[in-house]
């Protein structure tokens, strides 16, 4: 169906903008993210810097059919690898990225919306 098609091309775009700019604030600001992680990982500067490396590229990759699948399935790996994360702020009330104010919906929205990126990437190459 070529409206379909043309649907599905439109979300591999825009997840692909969703993952590199994404990218891009892990290594503009990536202190504002090491909160996320500091108190239970080591590195987590380095894992904030390598997380935002690898939204880019695997960001880009949704762009090149050649690659697109494994770019899929890297997204998705990396979004259930940094769910642990989204738990611990949620569960511990910390504050929103950036320092906002401690927001119980917000932090609980990314723990929903989680499974709604996974999904995306996966219909994105389907």
């Amino acid at each position: 169906v070529p409206w379909l098609q043309q649907w599905q091309h439109d979300a591999q775009a825009a997840a692909a903008v969703m993952f590199v700019l994404i990218g891009i604030m892990h290594l503009v600001t990536p202190r504002k993210l090491t909160y996320m992680i500091e108190s239970w990982l080591p590195y987590a500067l380095e894992l904030v810097l390598i997380s935002g490396i690898l939204e880019i590229i695997l960001g880009l990759g949704l762009l090149i059919p050649a690659v697109r699948i494994y770019a899929s399935w890297g997204l998705i790996a990396l979004l259930i690898l940094m769910f642990p994360a989204n738990i611990y702020v949620a569960v511990k009330q910390l504050p929103a990225p950036g320092g906002l104010p401690a927001k119980a919906w917000y932090t609980w929205s990314r723990l929903a919306f989680q499974p709604v990126y996974i999904a995306w990437v996966w219909w994105c190459v389907r």
